[in-house]
């Protein structure tokens, strides 16, 4: 179905996407925002449900209140940590949503498909499994249009909610900071940062059954 080319660029991309926290100001083609909503778009979801919608962020006024709200979460969250591990955490920068030219807000309705959503009955969550699946999406997108993207996943819903007034039912799930930069990471920034190192794959790999370790 694939070329061997192809198929190493695909691998490329998944080894080459970073979350990126500061940006250009320079303004993204009109044609790559559409690549990278479209990419969300076409992720697989259950029951084909396709929970998602995207609400695209230009308004500097915006994105400077989903800034404070992301700043404010960090500062009440540096609380469980300390010492360095405080500093570290404190040095997450959230300035990226001020300086990216453009935020996506992807959200999940819950309701979308109705009560009974073929695969969502046993496991509610499965919803925003799918649109994390549409997060990963634009994100291997973005780094295709040689785009950075960064996530950022600490805020207060009703904060995001109230800013963009979103309905009450309706899931912010993530906060997308898009645009261009000068400092694409070679590594994952908590991993550059000695946050977290990579696990070896091999220890997490099981065999039939949970903590087998032996392949039959």
């Amino acid at each position: 179905m694939f070329t061997e080319q192809e198929k190493e660029a695909l691998y490329k991309v998944i080894y080459t996407r970073r979350d990126v926290r500061s940006f250009l100001p320079d303004p993204i083609p009109e044609e790559a925002v559409t690549n990278v909503i479209h990419a969300g778009h076409h992720a697989p979801s259950v029951g084909f449900m396709q929970p998602w919608n995207f609400i695209l962020v230009t308004s500097e006024p915006l994105k400077e209140r989903l800034a404070w709200a992301a700043d404010k979460e960090r500062r009440a969250l540096a609380i469980h940590y300390e010492g360095q591990r405080q500093d570290q955490f404190l040095s997450l920068k959230v300035e990226g949503l001020k300086q990216a030219p453009l935020t996506i807000c992807i959200t999940c309705d819950p309701t979308r498909g109705g009560a009974h959503v073929l695969g969502r009955n046993s496991i509610p969550e499965t919803d925003m499994l799918s649109v994390a699946c549409a997060i990963q999406n634009m994100w291997l997108a973005a780094c295709v249009e040689g785009l950075a993207m960064g996530w950022v996943s600490f805020y207060k819903k009703n904060d995001v909610r109230e800013i963009l007034g979103i309905p009450p039912h309706i899931e912010p799930i993530a906060l997308l900071s898009v645009g261009y930069t000068e400092n694409y990471p070679e590594k994952p920034i908590l991993e550059t940062a000695q946050w977290e190192k990579r696990r070896s794959l091999q220890d997490l790999i099981y065999h039939e059954t949970w903590g087998n370790r032996q392949s039959e």
